[in-house]
């Protein structure tokens, strides 16, 4: 370009040394290494000029970790590449689109809003729930339900022992609490199903995950990238203002003991009073067709969406930047062309439809306003007030090149399994049940709305009013007065997979599946949020390959389609590393609502039956956890076997074989009978020498072998036996008035007064 807008700044780049530039990159927050920089130079060089600070901002959010994936996706790419399987998956965008039997489609999608979060929790899970409502919607999708797995530190965690710049573990869940029940209760979207973990590995660094599922009753999505040139790019929604520039840098490096204050301005400000009227707005103009394309303003802000929208259909575009409606003034064109203001959208509309398209966001008090067009590329204009402020070769900007990174298998030791006493078995009960990672979670289900919309048929609690308890999986009636349900629940193992990324993986799947199928769901699709720490620390690419790849292995024994996910890398700091934590949003199909199963024991006297082969495996265990236990023997993962027995037992759900049903998963049988029990407020008598393992104490405690605990109507016994021949089934016990009682071979060992543990259970979290 001859002339620049005034307003541009052009920063002198092609014959400056490569240290030089890298001092460039740090004092701007580019976040280049020595080899993007070396290619920028390069491709100026070509151009014979300098480039100009819009250019250099929108190529930073482009080649960002965050936005690029330029570490993660030569793993993935391989993993997942048959996991989409098109007689299901409908649309692979900012959200995966499943089809739903009988008619329509859901969306799904889980991400992270980990470091915005450890700076300002209110504010950082707040935007978090306003992006992946964002992500659904832009795939025309009506939001329907979040979800929302959360990590923290151990909550009683002194002061001394927390490092300096790091907030405390309590502040920031609490903060995190009231962020997700502001946002998404004012916004009208239903909370059903989530987690709270704790860990030291999560003080300084917490994850902050996020997971939304839409519904699409025509079953068509709307695409994420332009259909033509010519046609009208529109911005709609919240004004834009300097919050949240540089949000993808700040998320793609480690946190420091400055991080509260110097990036405290990348954190994005919610709104969602505004948001419910643009996904309003925006279903409406899907209705009527006039979208042609859609990306929502995320991560990036306009430079990434606009991008990758008509990169996608593979044109070009020319937007001026002096368009775009503003919080405040004096933003200079790159903070504009940056910025992650929150509540925005970019739509393709073909220019006979702006006029209509423009009347529906007038009618629900939305602004929008057309910044530009498609054009044929393969260059990207950028104006201010009709002059240049940016040109780049578009592809050059939204395709960086991948990374290679180095990957080496941590050194691991294999230590014999410990002896679990078998005269403490009370004590061993009480504190399995009553550790923080298992305690009730009822306060924080409480804070939100899980039941605006009228869809949730199972909830997040189960059981008595008066004494409710926890479940395994929500269950949504997505069309109303329609048979078939969609149940949606969460699962990580990040302890199983710190021991072995691969088997821990797989658990996680396995964990999900067993969710799915204690509800009488079939398991159909995930979303994945892998969380894990320093991509340039050859330990951590290794663990990030085999978790990917273990992800990946489990959903194909177990029927999972993968349409969409989310990597979030360079979590830690401070010399704290966070352990490899893929998080897993879940869904599975319910054929009969009037079918599905709840947790809760129903009626004394029905006998107790345990699905699954037991085994002494603590590797990643509770007990194991709590005792400081590391290197032990992992459970083993055995997704096909579960998937023949999910089977089963969704045969006999339908049946009418079984009135409850729990997974086993943290805390072992002992937290399994305990929240079957506190549910229906009822007891239990079982023996736990049916398990065929060595000793009381380690049946009681062992979580291995993907198993679940039923209850079955006495007089339908006989007939589930028979439905069940095949898989691994033994009758454990028999539901009681009250109480619990542990034998061994017939002999009385433990007595567990429920009721009195109960209260202790319910109210011992302290949250929010």
């Amino acid at each position: 370009m001859e002339r620049w807008s005034p307003r541009v700044e052009l920063v002198p780049f092609r014959r400056r040394r490569l240290a030089e530039l890298l001092a460039l990159s740090d004092a701007r927050g580019l976040g280049f290494d020595r080899g993007e920089l070396s290619r920028l130079r390069g491709y100026f060089a070509h151009e014979g000029r300098d480039p100009t600070d819009v250019e250099l901002a929108g190529l930073a959010q482009s080649w960002s970790e965050h936005c690029s994936y330029k570490s993660s996706r030569a793993f993935l790419a391989p993993a997942f590449r048959d996991l989409r399987p098109r007689s299901r998956v409908l649309g692979t965008g900012d959200a995966g689109v499943l089809r739903f039997p009988g008619g329509g489609a859901y969306a799904l999608r889980i991400e992270s809003h980990n470091h915005p979060s450890a700076v300002e929790p209110y504010g950082g899970a707040a935007t978090g729930i306003g992006g992946i409502l964002r992500d659904v919607l832009a795939v025309g999708a009506e939001p329907i339900a979040l979800t929302d797995p959360l990590f923290f530190g151990p909550l009683d965690l002194p002061a001394s022992e927390v490092p300096p710049g790091v907030k405390s573990p309590r502040y920031l869940a609490e903060g995190v609490i009231a962020g997700i029940r502001d946002y998404g209760n004012r916004v009208g979207v239903p909370t059903v199903s989530g987690g709270i973990y704790f860990d030291p590995s999560f003080v300084v660094n917490p994850l902050v995950n996020v997971g939304c599922v839409g519904w699409l009753p025509n079953g068509r999505p709307v695409p994420n990238r332009a259909r033509r040139s010519g046609d009208r790019l529109v911005l709609a929604g919240g004004r834009t203002g300097r919050d949240g520039i540089g949000g993808v840098a700040f998320a793609s490096k480690e946190l420091t003991d400055e991080s509260g204050s110097a990036s405290r301005g990348a954190v994005q400000l919610g709104n969602p009073i505004l948001k419910e009227p643009l996904i309003r707005a925006s279903l409406e103009a899907y209705a009527e067709g006039l979208v042609a394309g859609v990306k929502d303003l995320g991560g990036g802000g306009l430079a990434t969406a606009s991008g990758e929208l008509v990169h996608a259909g593979g044109f070009g575009l020319t937007v001026d930047l002096a368009r775009v409606p503003l919080r405040e003034a004096g933003l200079r064109p790159w903070e504009v062309w940056i910025s992650e203001s929150q509540e925005r959208m970019l739509y393709d509309v073909a220019p006979a439809s702006v006029p209509r398209f423009l009347e529906i966001f007038r009618a629900h008090d939305v602004p929008a306003t057309d910044i530009g067009e498609v054009s044929r590329g393969p260059y990207e204009t950028i104006l201010w007030e009709g002059e240049p402020a940016a040109r780049l070769r578009l592809a050059f900007r939204v395709e960086p090149p991948l990374l290679r990174r180095r990957r080496a298998a941590r050194p691991r030791r294999l230590r014999p399994t410990p002896k679990v006493p078998d005269d403490r078995l009370e004590a061993t009960f009480e504190e399995l049940v009553l550790a923080a990672d298992n305690v009730s979670r009822e306060g924080v289900v409480r804070v939100y709305d899980h039941e605006v919309q009228g869809r949730t048929v199972v909830k997040p609690l189960h059981g008595v009013v008066t004494s409710p308890s926890h479940g395994d999986a929500a269950v949504l009636a997505p069309v109303e007065g329609g048979r078939r349900g969609l149940a949606i629940t969460t699962a990580a193992q990040p302890w199983a997979c710190q021991e072995d990324p691969y088997t821990g993986a797989l658990l996680v799947v396995e964990e999900a599946a067993r969710n799915l199928f204690s509800v009488g769901a079939r398991p159909d699709a995930f979303s994945d949020c892998l969380n894990f720490g320093n991509p340039t620390d050859p330990h951590v690419v290794h663990d990030f390959a085999e978790a990917a790849r273990g992800l990946a292995d489990g959903a194909r024994a177990l029927g999972f389609a993968v349409p969409s996910g989310n990597v979030s890398l360079y979590n830690g700091g401070l010399g704290h590393e966070i352990p490899p934590t893929p998080v897993l949003l879940a869904t599975g199909i319910v054929d009969d609502l009037a079918r599905a199963t709840t947790s809760d024991f129903k009626r004394a006297g029905d006998p107790i039956y345990l699905l699954g082969s037991s085994r002494a495996e603590l590797g990643g265990s509770l007990w194991a956890r709590r005792r400081g236990l590391r290197g032990l023997r992992l459970p083993s993962a055995a997704p096909v076997p579960l998937r023949r027995l999910g089977r089963a037992l969704v045969r006999a759900m339908e049946q009418g074989l079984v009135r409850a049903a729990h997974d086993v998963a943290d805390g072992g049988l002992a937290s399994t009978l305990s929240e079957m029990a506190f549910g229906g407020r009822l007891g239990f008598e079982v023996d736990l020498a049916a398990t065929g393992l060595g000793g009381a104490g380690v049946a009681l405690v062992a979580e291995g072998g993907s198993r679940l605990v039923l209850e079955v109507p006495l007089r339908a016994a006989r007939r589930f036996e028979a439905t069940m021949r095949g898989v691994p089934c033994l009758r454990l016990g028999t539901v009681t008035d009250d109480g619990g009682v542990l034998r061994w071979e017939e002999k009385t060992l433990a007595g567990v007064d429920l009721v009195g543990l109960y209260d202790r259970w319910r109210g011992a979290l302290g949250l929010p």
